[in-house]
């Protein structure tokens, strides 16, 4: 699905601002409440019962088609409903989409007309079951009230997260373009169109310059400037349909590979530095916010990180063409967090059931999963950014059914996209010696807490237990490994001589303990600490006003970690210490 774009054929409204806003099965008509779009409407209101509704929220505004789009189809594009999204033109439902992080359009073309107005309704509902990707469950308390558990430690904010969009595309009309590339300049393209038409392509260069022409799938830029870390150069693969359509993609000129125990981008290693991150920031919740994104890219900049993964979901698309634009790496990952039920027990008691059963996370699951991949593909495929799949943090992969689970869906990931990598963070309870499937993966990342809910305060113990975990699986594996969670709360102006939790010299003393480690480990390719900044929460008494692991504070401020961090990472560069 193509990203809207303004071309000389194509035009685009953004419906963002205030729209009307009621909670219930229906929108309410005598409603005078607003909400901000994009926003998580939960912590926009001070009634409870809002911020903790379960099922359908609904968002109202009128909006006036322009005029010079007769004779066009006329869509409206929703960058995110989370979890379950429905779209009405008056009183007419024209699109229903289940996954919260990924686009799609409703065609409103029969039921407009340019130069006029109408009513667009869109509904969203926050329920998560064992069929959905991200799980849960909703049970009904004794007052009748719907209550939502999850398995994930970030809250359930629901809403409308990103942009909402008016846009028209001609009758006929490119919808998709897929761009491969290689080191020499080679350009291996495919384009599909609404019927049978020939695409022309053309590429340009970031001055607008046309550098080279396609024929039979193929285009050469000579001497191409490549994309790197830190340097994200961008061409453009114009396509055209003569006289009636055309549409520019971005892209960069890059290779990414693992080779034995080595990640390389552009045939040379890399090693990863940075973070896992959370769409989160107060009052909007997990409203896409364009200051945010600018200034954390800033603070990713000033500490020397030079990736980050998209934890535990898709991100806006707006952050990848960010991540494009200025040569950060990413890690793309789904919404499959919580397929573990281990987890749910050890918080709260409750006897242990198998994750993957006919009765949990079975077919139904798996192919809720298997849409949010291939739809995660399809929308990120052409982001030079993104080097590596990570389909899936923390699952049961120790536990019974985990491969037959995960066999096919890394079968599909391969098929839709042999070019990347592909990986999943692993959990604590998974090991080297009882996993089950990180055979079927290129780069093992690792989710660990030594230090911190393992051998907690003390810090030369963790040290034993990191190193030996961590030469346990690449001896039975003999793959690139990289840390992709490691991190400590630390409540900000708490400070200790002693290695005391929750202190920020203890989070600095953490993560120094972790480094020593990963520089004793060869075929080791990265580190990216849990997390960039605290976040919020569901509730819980392990947690006191979300979790504290952030290297920044939930409003951007640094905490002594984030100097020990900085001092490490614009040290390294892109590459391991030798």
């Amino acid at each position: 699905m193509l990203k809207p774009r303004p071309t000389a054929t194509r035009e685009q409204i953004r419906l963002d601002g205030l729209w009307r806003f009621s909670v219930g099965d229906a929108f309410d008509t005598g409603t005078v409440l607003e909400a901000a779009v994009p926003a998580s409407y939960n912590d926009l209101f001070t009634d409870p019962a809002i911020r903790d509704h379960v099922g359908w929220a609904w968002y109202r505004r009128t909006v006036r088609v322009p005029r010079g789009w007769a004779g066009e189809r006329i869509l409206v594009r929703v960058e995110a409903a989370t979890h379950h999204g429905r779209v009405y033109a008056g009183d007419t439902l024209v699109a229903e989409h289940v996954g919260g992080y990924t686009p799609f359009d409703a065609d409103i073309t029969d039921l407009v007309t340019a130069g006029e107005s109408f009513v667009l309704t869109i509904g969203v509902n926050n329920e998560l079951t064992e069929t959905t990707i991200p799980p849960g469950t909703i049970t009904v308390d004794q007052a009748g009230r719907k209550r939502q558990q999850y398995q994930h430690d970030f809250y359930n904010y629901a809403g409308l997260h990103r942009s909402v969009w008016l846009h028209s595309v001609p009758q006929l009309h490119i919808t998709d373009v897929d761009v491969l590339t290689a080191l020499d300049g080679t350009i291996n393209y495919s384009t599909l169109t609404s019927a049978p038409v020939n695409v022309d392509v053309r590429i340009l260069d970031q001055d607008g310059a046309v550098v080279a022409t396609g024929a039979d799938g193929i285009a050469k830029i000579d001497d191409p400037i490549l994309w790197q870390p830190g340097a994200g150069y961008l061409y453009t693969l114009e396509a055209s349909i003569d006289g009636h359509d055309v549409y520019g993609q971005p892209f960069g000129v890059r290779t990414v590979e693992v080779r034995g125990t080595d990640f390389l981008i552009n045939g040379e290693p890399f090693y990863f530095t940075g973070f896992g991150k959370h769409e989160d920031t107060p009052v909007r919740g997990k409203g896409h916010d364009d200051a945010y994104l600018v200034h954390d890219f800033q603070l990713l900049d000033w500490v020397g990180a030079n990736s980050f993964r998209t934890s535990h979901y898709p991100y806006a698309e707006e952050v990848l063409d960010f991540a494009d634009r200025h040569g950060i790496v990413v890690i793309d990952e789904t919404a499959a967090v919580g397929l573990n039920l281990a987890i749910v027990s050890g918080l709260t008691g409750a006897p242990p059931r198998p994750t993957f059963s006919p009765e949990t996370f079975g077919d139904d699951t798996r192919a809720a999963h298997a849409q949010a991949i291939t739809e995660l593909i399809a929308r990120d495929k052409n982001h030079p950014s993104v080097v590596m799949w990570s389909l899936t943090n923390e699952p049961a992969s120790n536990e019974d059914g985990a491969r037959e689970y995960f066999e096919p869906l890394v079968k599909l990931a391969r098929t839709l996209d042999p070019t990347r990598p592909l990986t999943y963070s692993a959990v604590m309870f998974a090991t080297a010696a009882n996993d089950r499937i990180a055979d079927l993966f290129d780069v093992l990342s690792i989710n660990r807490y030594y230090g911190w809910y393992v051998a907690t305060g003390d810090l030369a113990t963790a040290e034993q237990y990191l190193e030996g975990d961590l030469r346990g699986w690449l001896q039975r594996f003999g793959k690139p490994i990289m840390m992709s969670e490691y991190g400590a709360d630390t409540q900000a102006g708490l400070h200790s001589v002693w290695d005391t939790p929750w202190t920020e010299e203890y989070q600095a003393a953490f993560l120094a303990m972790h480094h020593r480690v990963f520089d004793r480990i060869d075929g080791f390719v990265g580190e990216h600490v849990w997390n960039f900044a605290d976040f919020q929460t569901s509730h819980g008494i392990h947690r006191v006003d979300g979790n504290k692991k952030g290297v920044f504070t939930r409003d951007r401020r640094p905490k002594a970690a984030a100097q020990e961090l900085r001092r490490r990472w614009r040290s390294l560069g892109n590459r391991k210490p030798a």
